[in-house]
């Protein structure tokens, strides 16, 4: 078994930075009607800014296998160039099509030479899922290295435009042209961007991070679905997938829309996660003394409290000064967002050699979460 390091990290985030008041003027009026739950979901997550792949009349300036190849050039240097490279790992919820995969389409741009490939689909998770697999790659010895990322292009998925035939559908129907609250919940949520690490099986450059487990809980068990997309949710808790609706549906009803169970997410994605993250460091013997930096990924600002709380019930409580994120600056980005935290606390200057790293990933999906644990070298 090998050692497995976090050499270098990278980011792409597209043009430039969003403000509150501007998201309409990207993402457009659903009935020509300004959102009533905007400004409310926006004061609870308290993200200030955020990056969209999309000009102000909706037309997209890169796709997501163009952010997740941009976000990975920075990767090369004339000691790992993109000839070098073995496995490419890419995690995504929002692939620019359903096949070919995620990672042969960024493998198609990069245009270097035969890779190994992984894709990683789900919702946040899928980056950290791309992340083991690159990690398990290294560590088996199957591999020299990895690259893996974590990527959305979800402002798209966002527009208006996907929304207005069912308005005007309900409008038909004389009932008030509402988007429900499930689907325009999230258009205030998400946004673009991706992030890249390579990992190598020796330490290189002045900052290295030697990852030393990862851990993985999936609730999907006991838990019906909570985020989903391409399909809805029927009165029994079942989803009904795309597939199984008649075409003018597919509209009419939104079908592909992105959609959150904000009563379902309320009530288990803080418990599930301090349940999670208690058996993770006690299975591998960490507390939570051992940790300098905790980087969890938030959605919103509106459950860090809640974490907080939380944590410190299952006695594994984070001191304020140990939390790393930057949700406001970034915004929520999905399954790229661990790595845009990290990267940016890795190359900050703040980490010291010995320092310890705790990553925490939730999924609402169907309440998956993942878990890796860093060493500073």
């Amino acid at each position: 078994m090998f050692e497995v390091y976090i050499t270098k990290a990278a980011k792409y985030l597209p043009n430039e930075a969003v403000s509150n008041d501007e998201m309409e003027a990207y993402l457009g009026l659903i009935n020509d009607t300004a959102s009533k739950a905007r400004r409310i979901i926006l004061r609870n997550n308290k993200i200030t800014s955020r990056y969209y792949a999309v000009d102000k009349t909706g037309k997209s300036t890169h796709s997501n296998a163009e952010l997740t190849r941009n976000a990975i050039l920075p990767l090369f240097d004339e000691n790992f160039t993109p000839q070098d490279l073995e496995v490419l790992s890419c995690g995504t919820s929002t692939p620019d099509i359903f096949l070919p995969s995620h990672a042969a389409m960024v493998h198609g741009l990069l245009k270097n030479k035969s890779v190994e490939l992984n894709s990683s689909t789900g919702v946040c998770c899928a980056g950290m899922n791309s992340l083991k697999f690159g990690f398990l790659s290294v560590r088996s010895g199957n591999s020299n290295n990895a690259i893996c990322t974590g990527s959305e292009k979800v402002s798209t998925w966002l527009n208006a435009q996907k929304y207005n035939h069912e308005a005007e559908n309900l409008k038909n129907l004389e009932e008030q042209p509402i988007i429900a609250f499930k689907k325009d919940f999230l258009r205030w949520m998400l946004s673009d961007g991706a992030g890249a690490f390579l990992l190598e099986n020796k330490p290189r450059g002045p900052i290295s991070l030697k990852i030393e487990w990862m851990e993985a809980f999936s609730y999907a068990y006991e838990l019906e679905t909570c985020m989903y997309a391409g399909g809805d949710k029927l009165e029994n808790g079942e989803i009904k997938g795309w597939s199984d609706y008649a075409p003018e549906q597919w509209l009419n009803e939104s079908v592909f829309s992105i959609k959150q169970d904000v009563k379902l997410l309320d009530e288990f994605i803080l418990s599930k996660g301090a349940e999670s993250m208690k058996e993770a460091m006690d299975k591998n013997n960490i507390k939570s003394e051992d940790i300098n930096y905790f980087i969890p990924h938030v959605s919103s600002n509106f459950f860090v409290e809640g974490l907080k709380k939380g944590l410190s019930e299952k006695g594994i409580g984070m001191s304020d000064e140990k939390w790393f994120m930057n949700l406001s600056r970034v915004g929520n980005v999905g399954s790229a967002s661990i790595y845009l935290a990290l990267e940016e606390l890795m190359n900050s200057g703040k980490l010291k050699k010995g320092d310890h790293i705790l990553l925490s990933v939730p999924e609402s999906g169907r309440f998956s979460f993942a878990y890796a644990y860093l060493t500073v070298c």
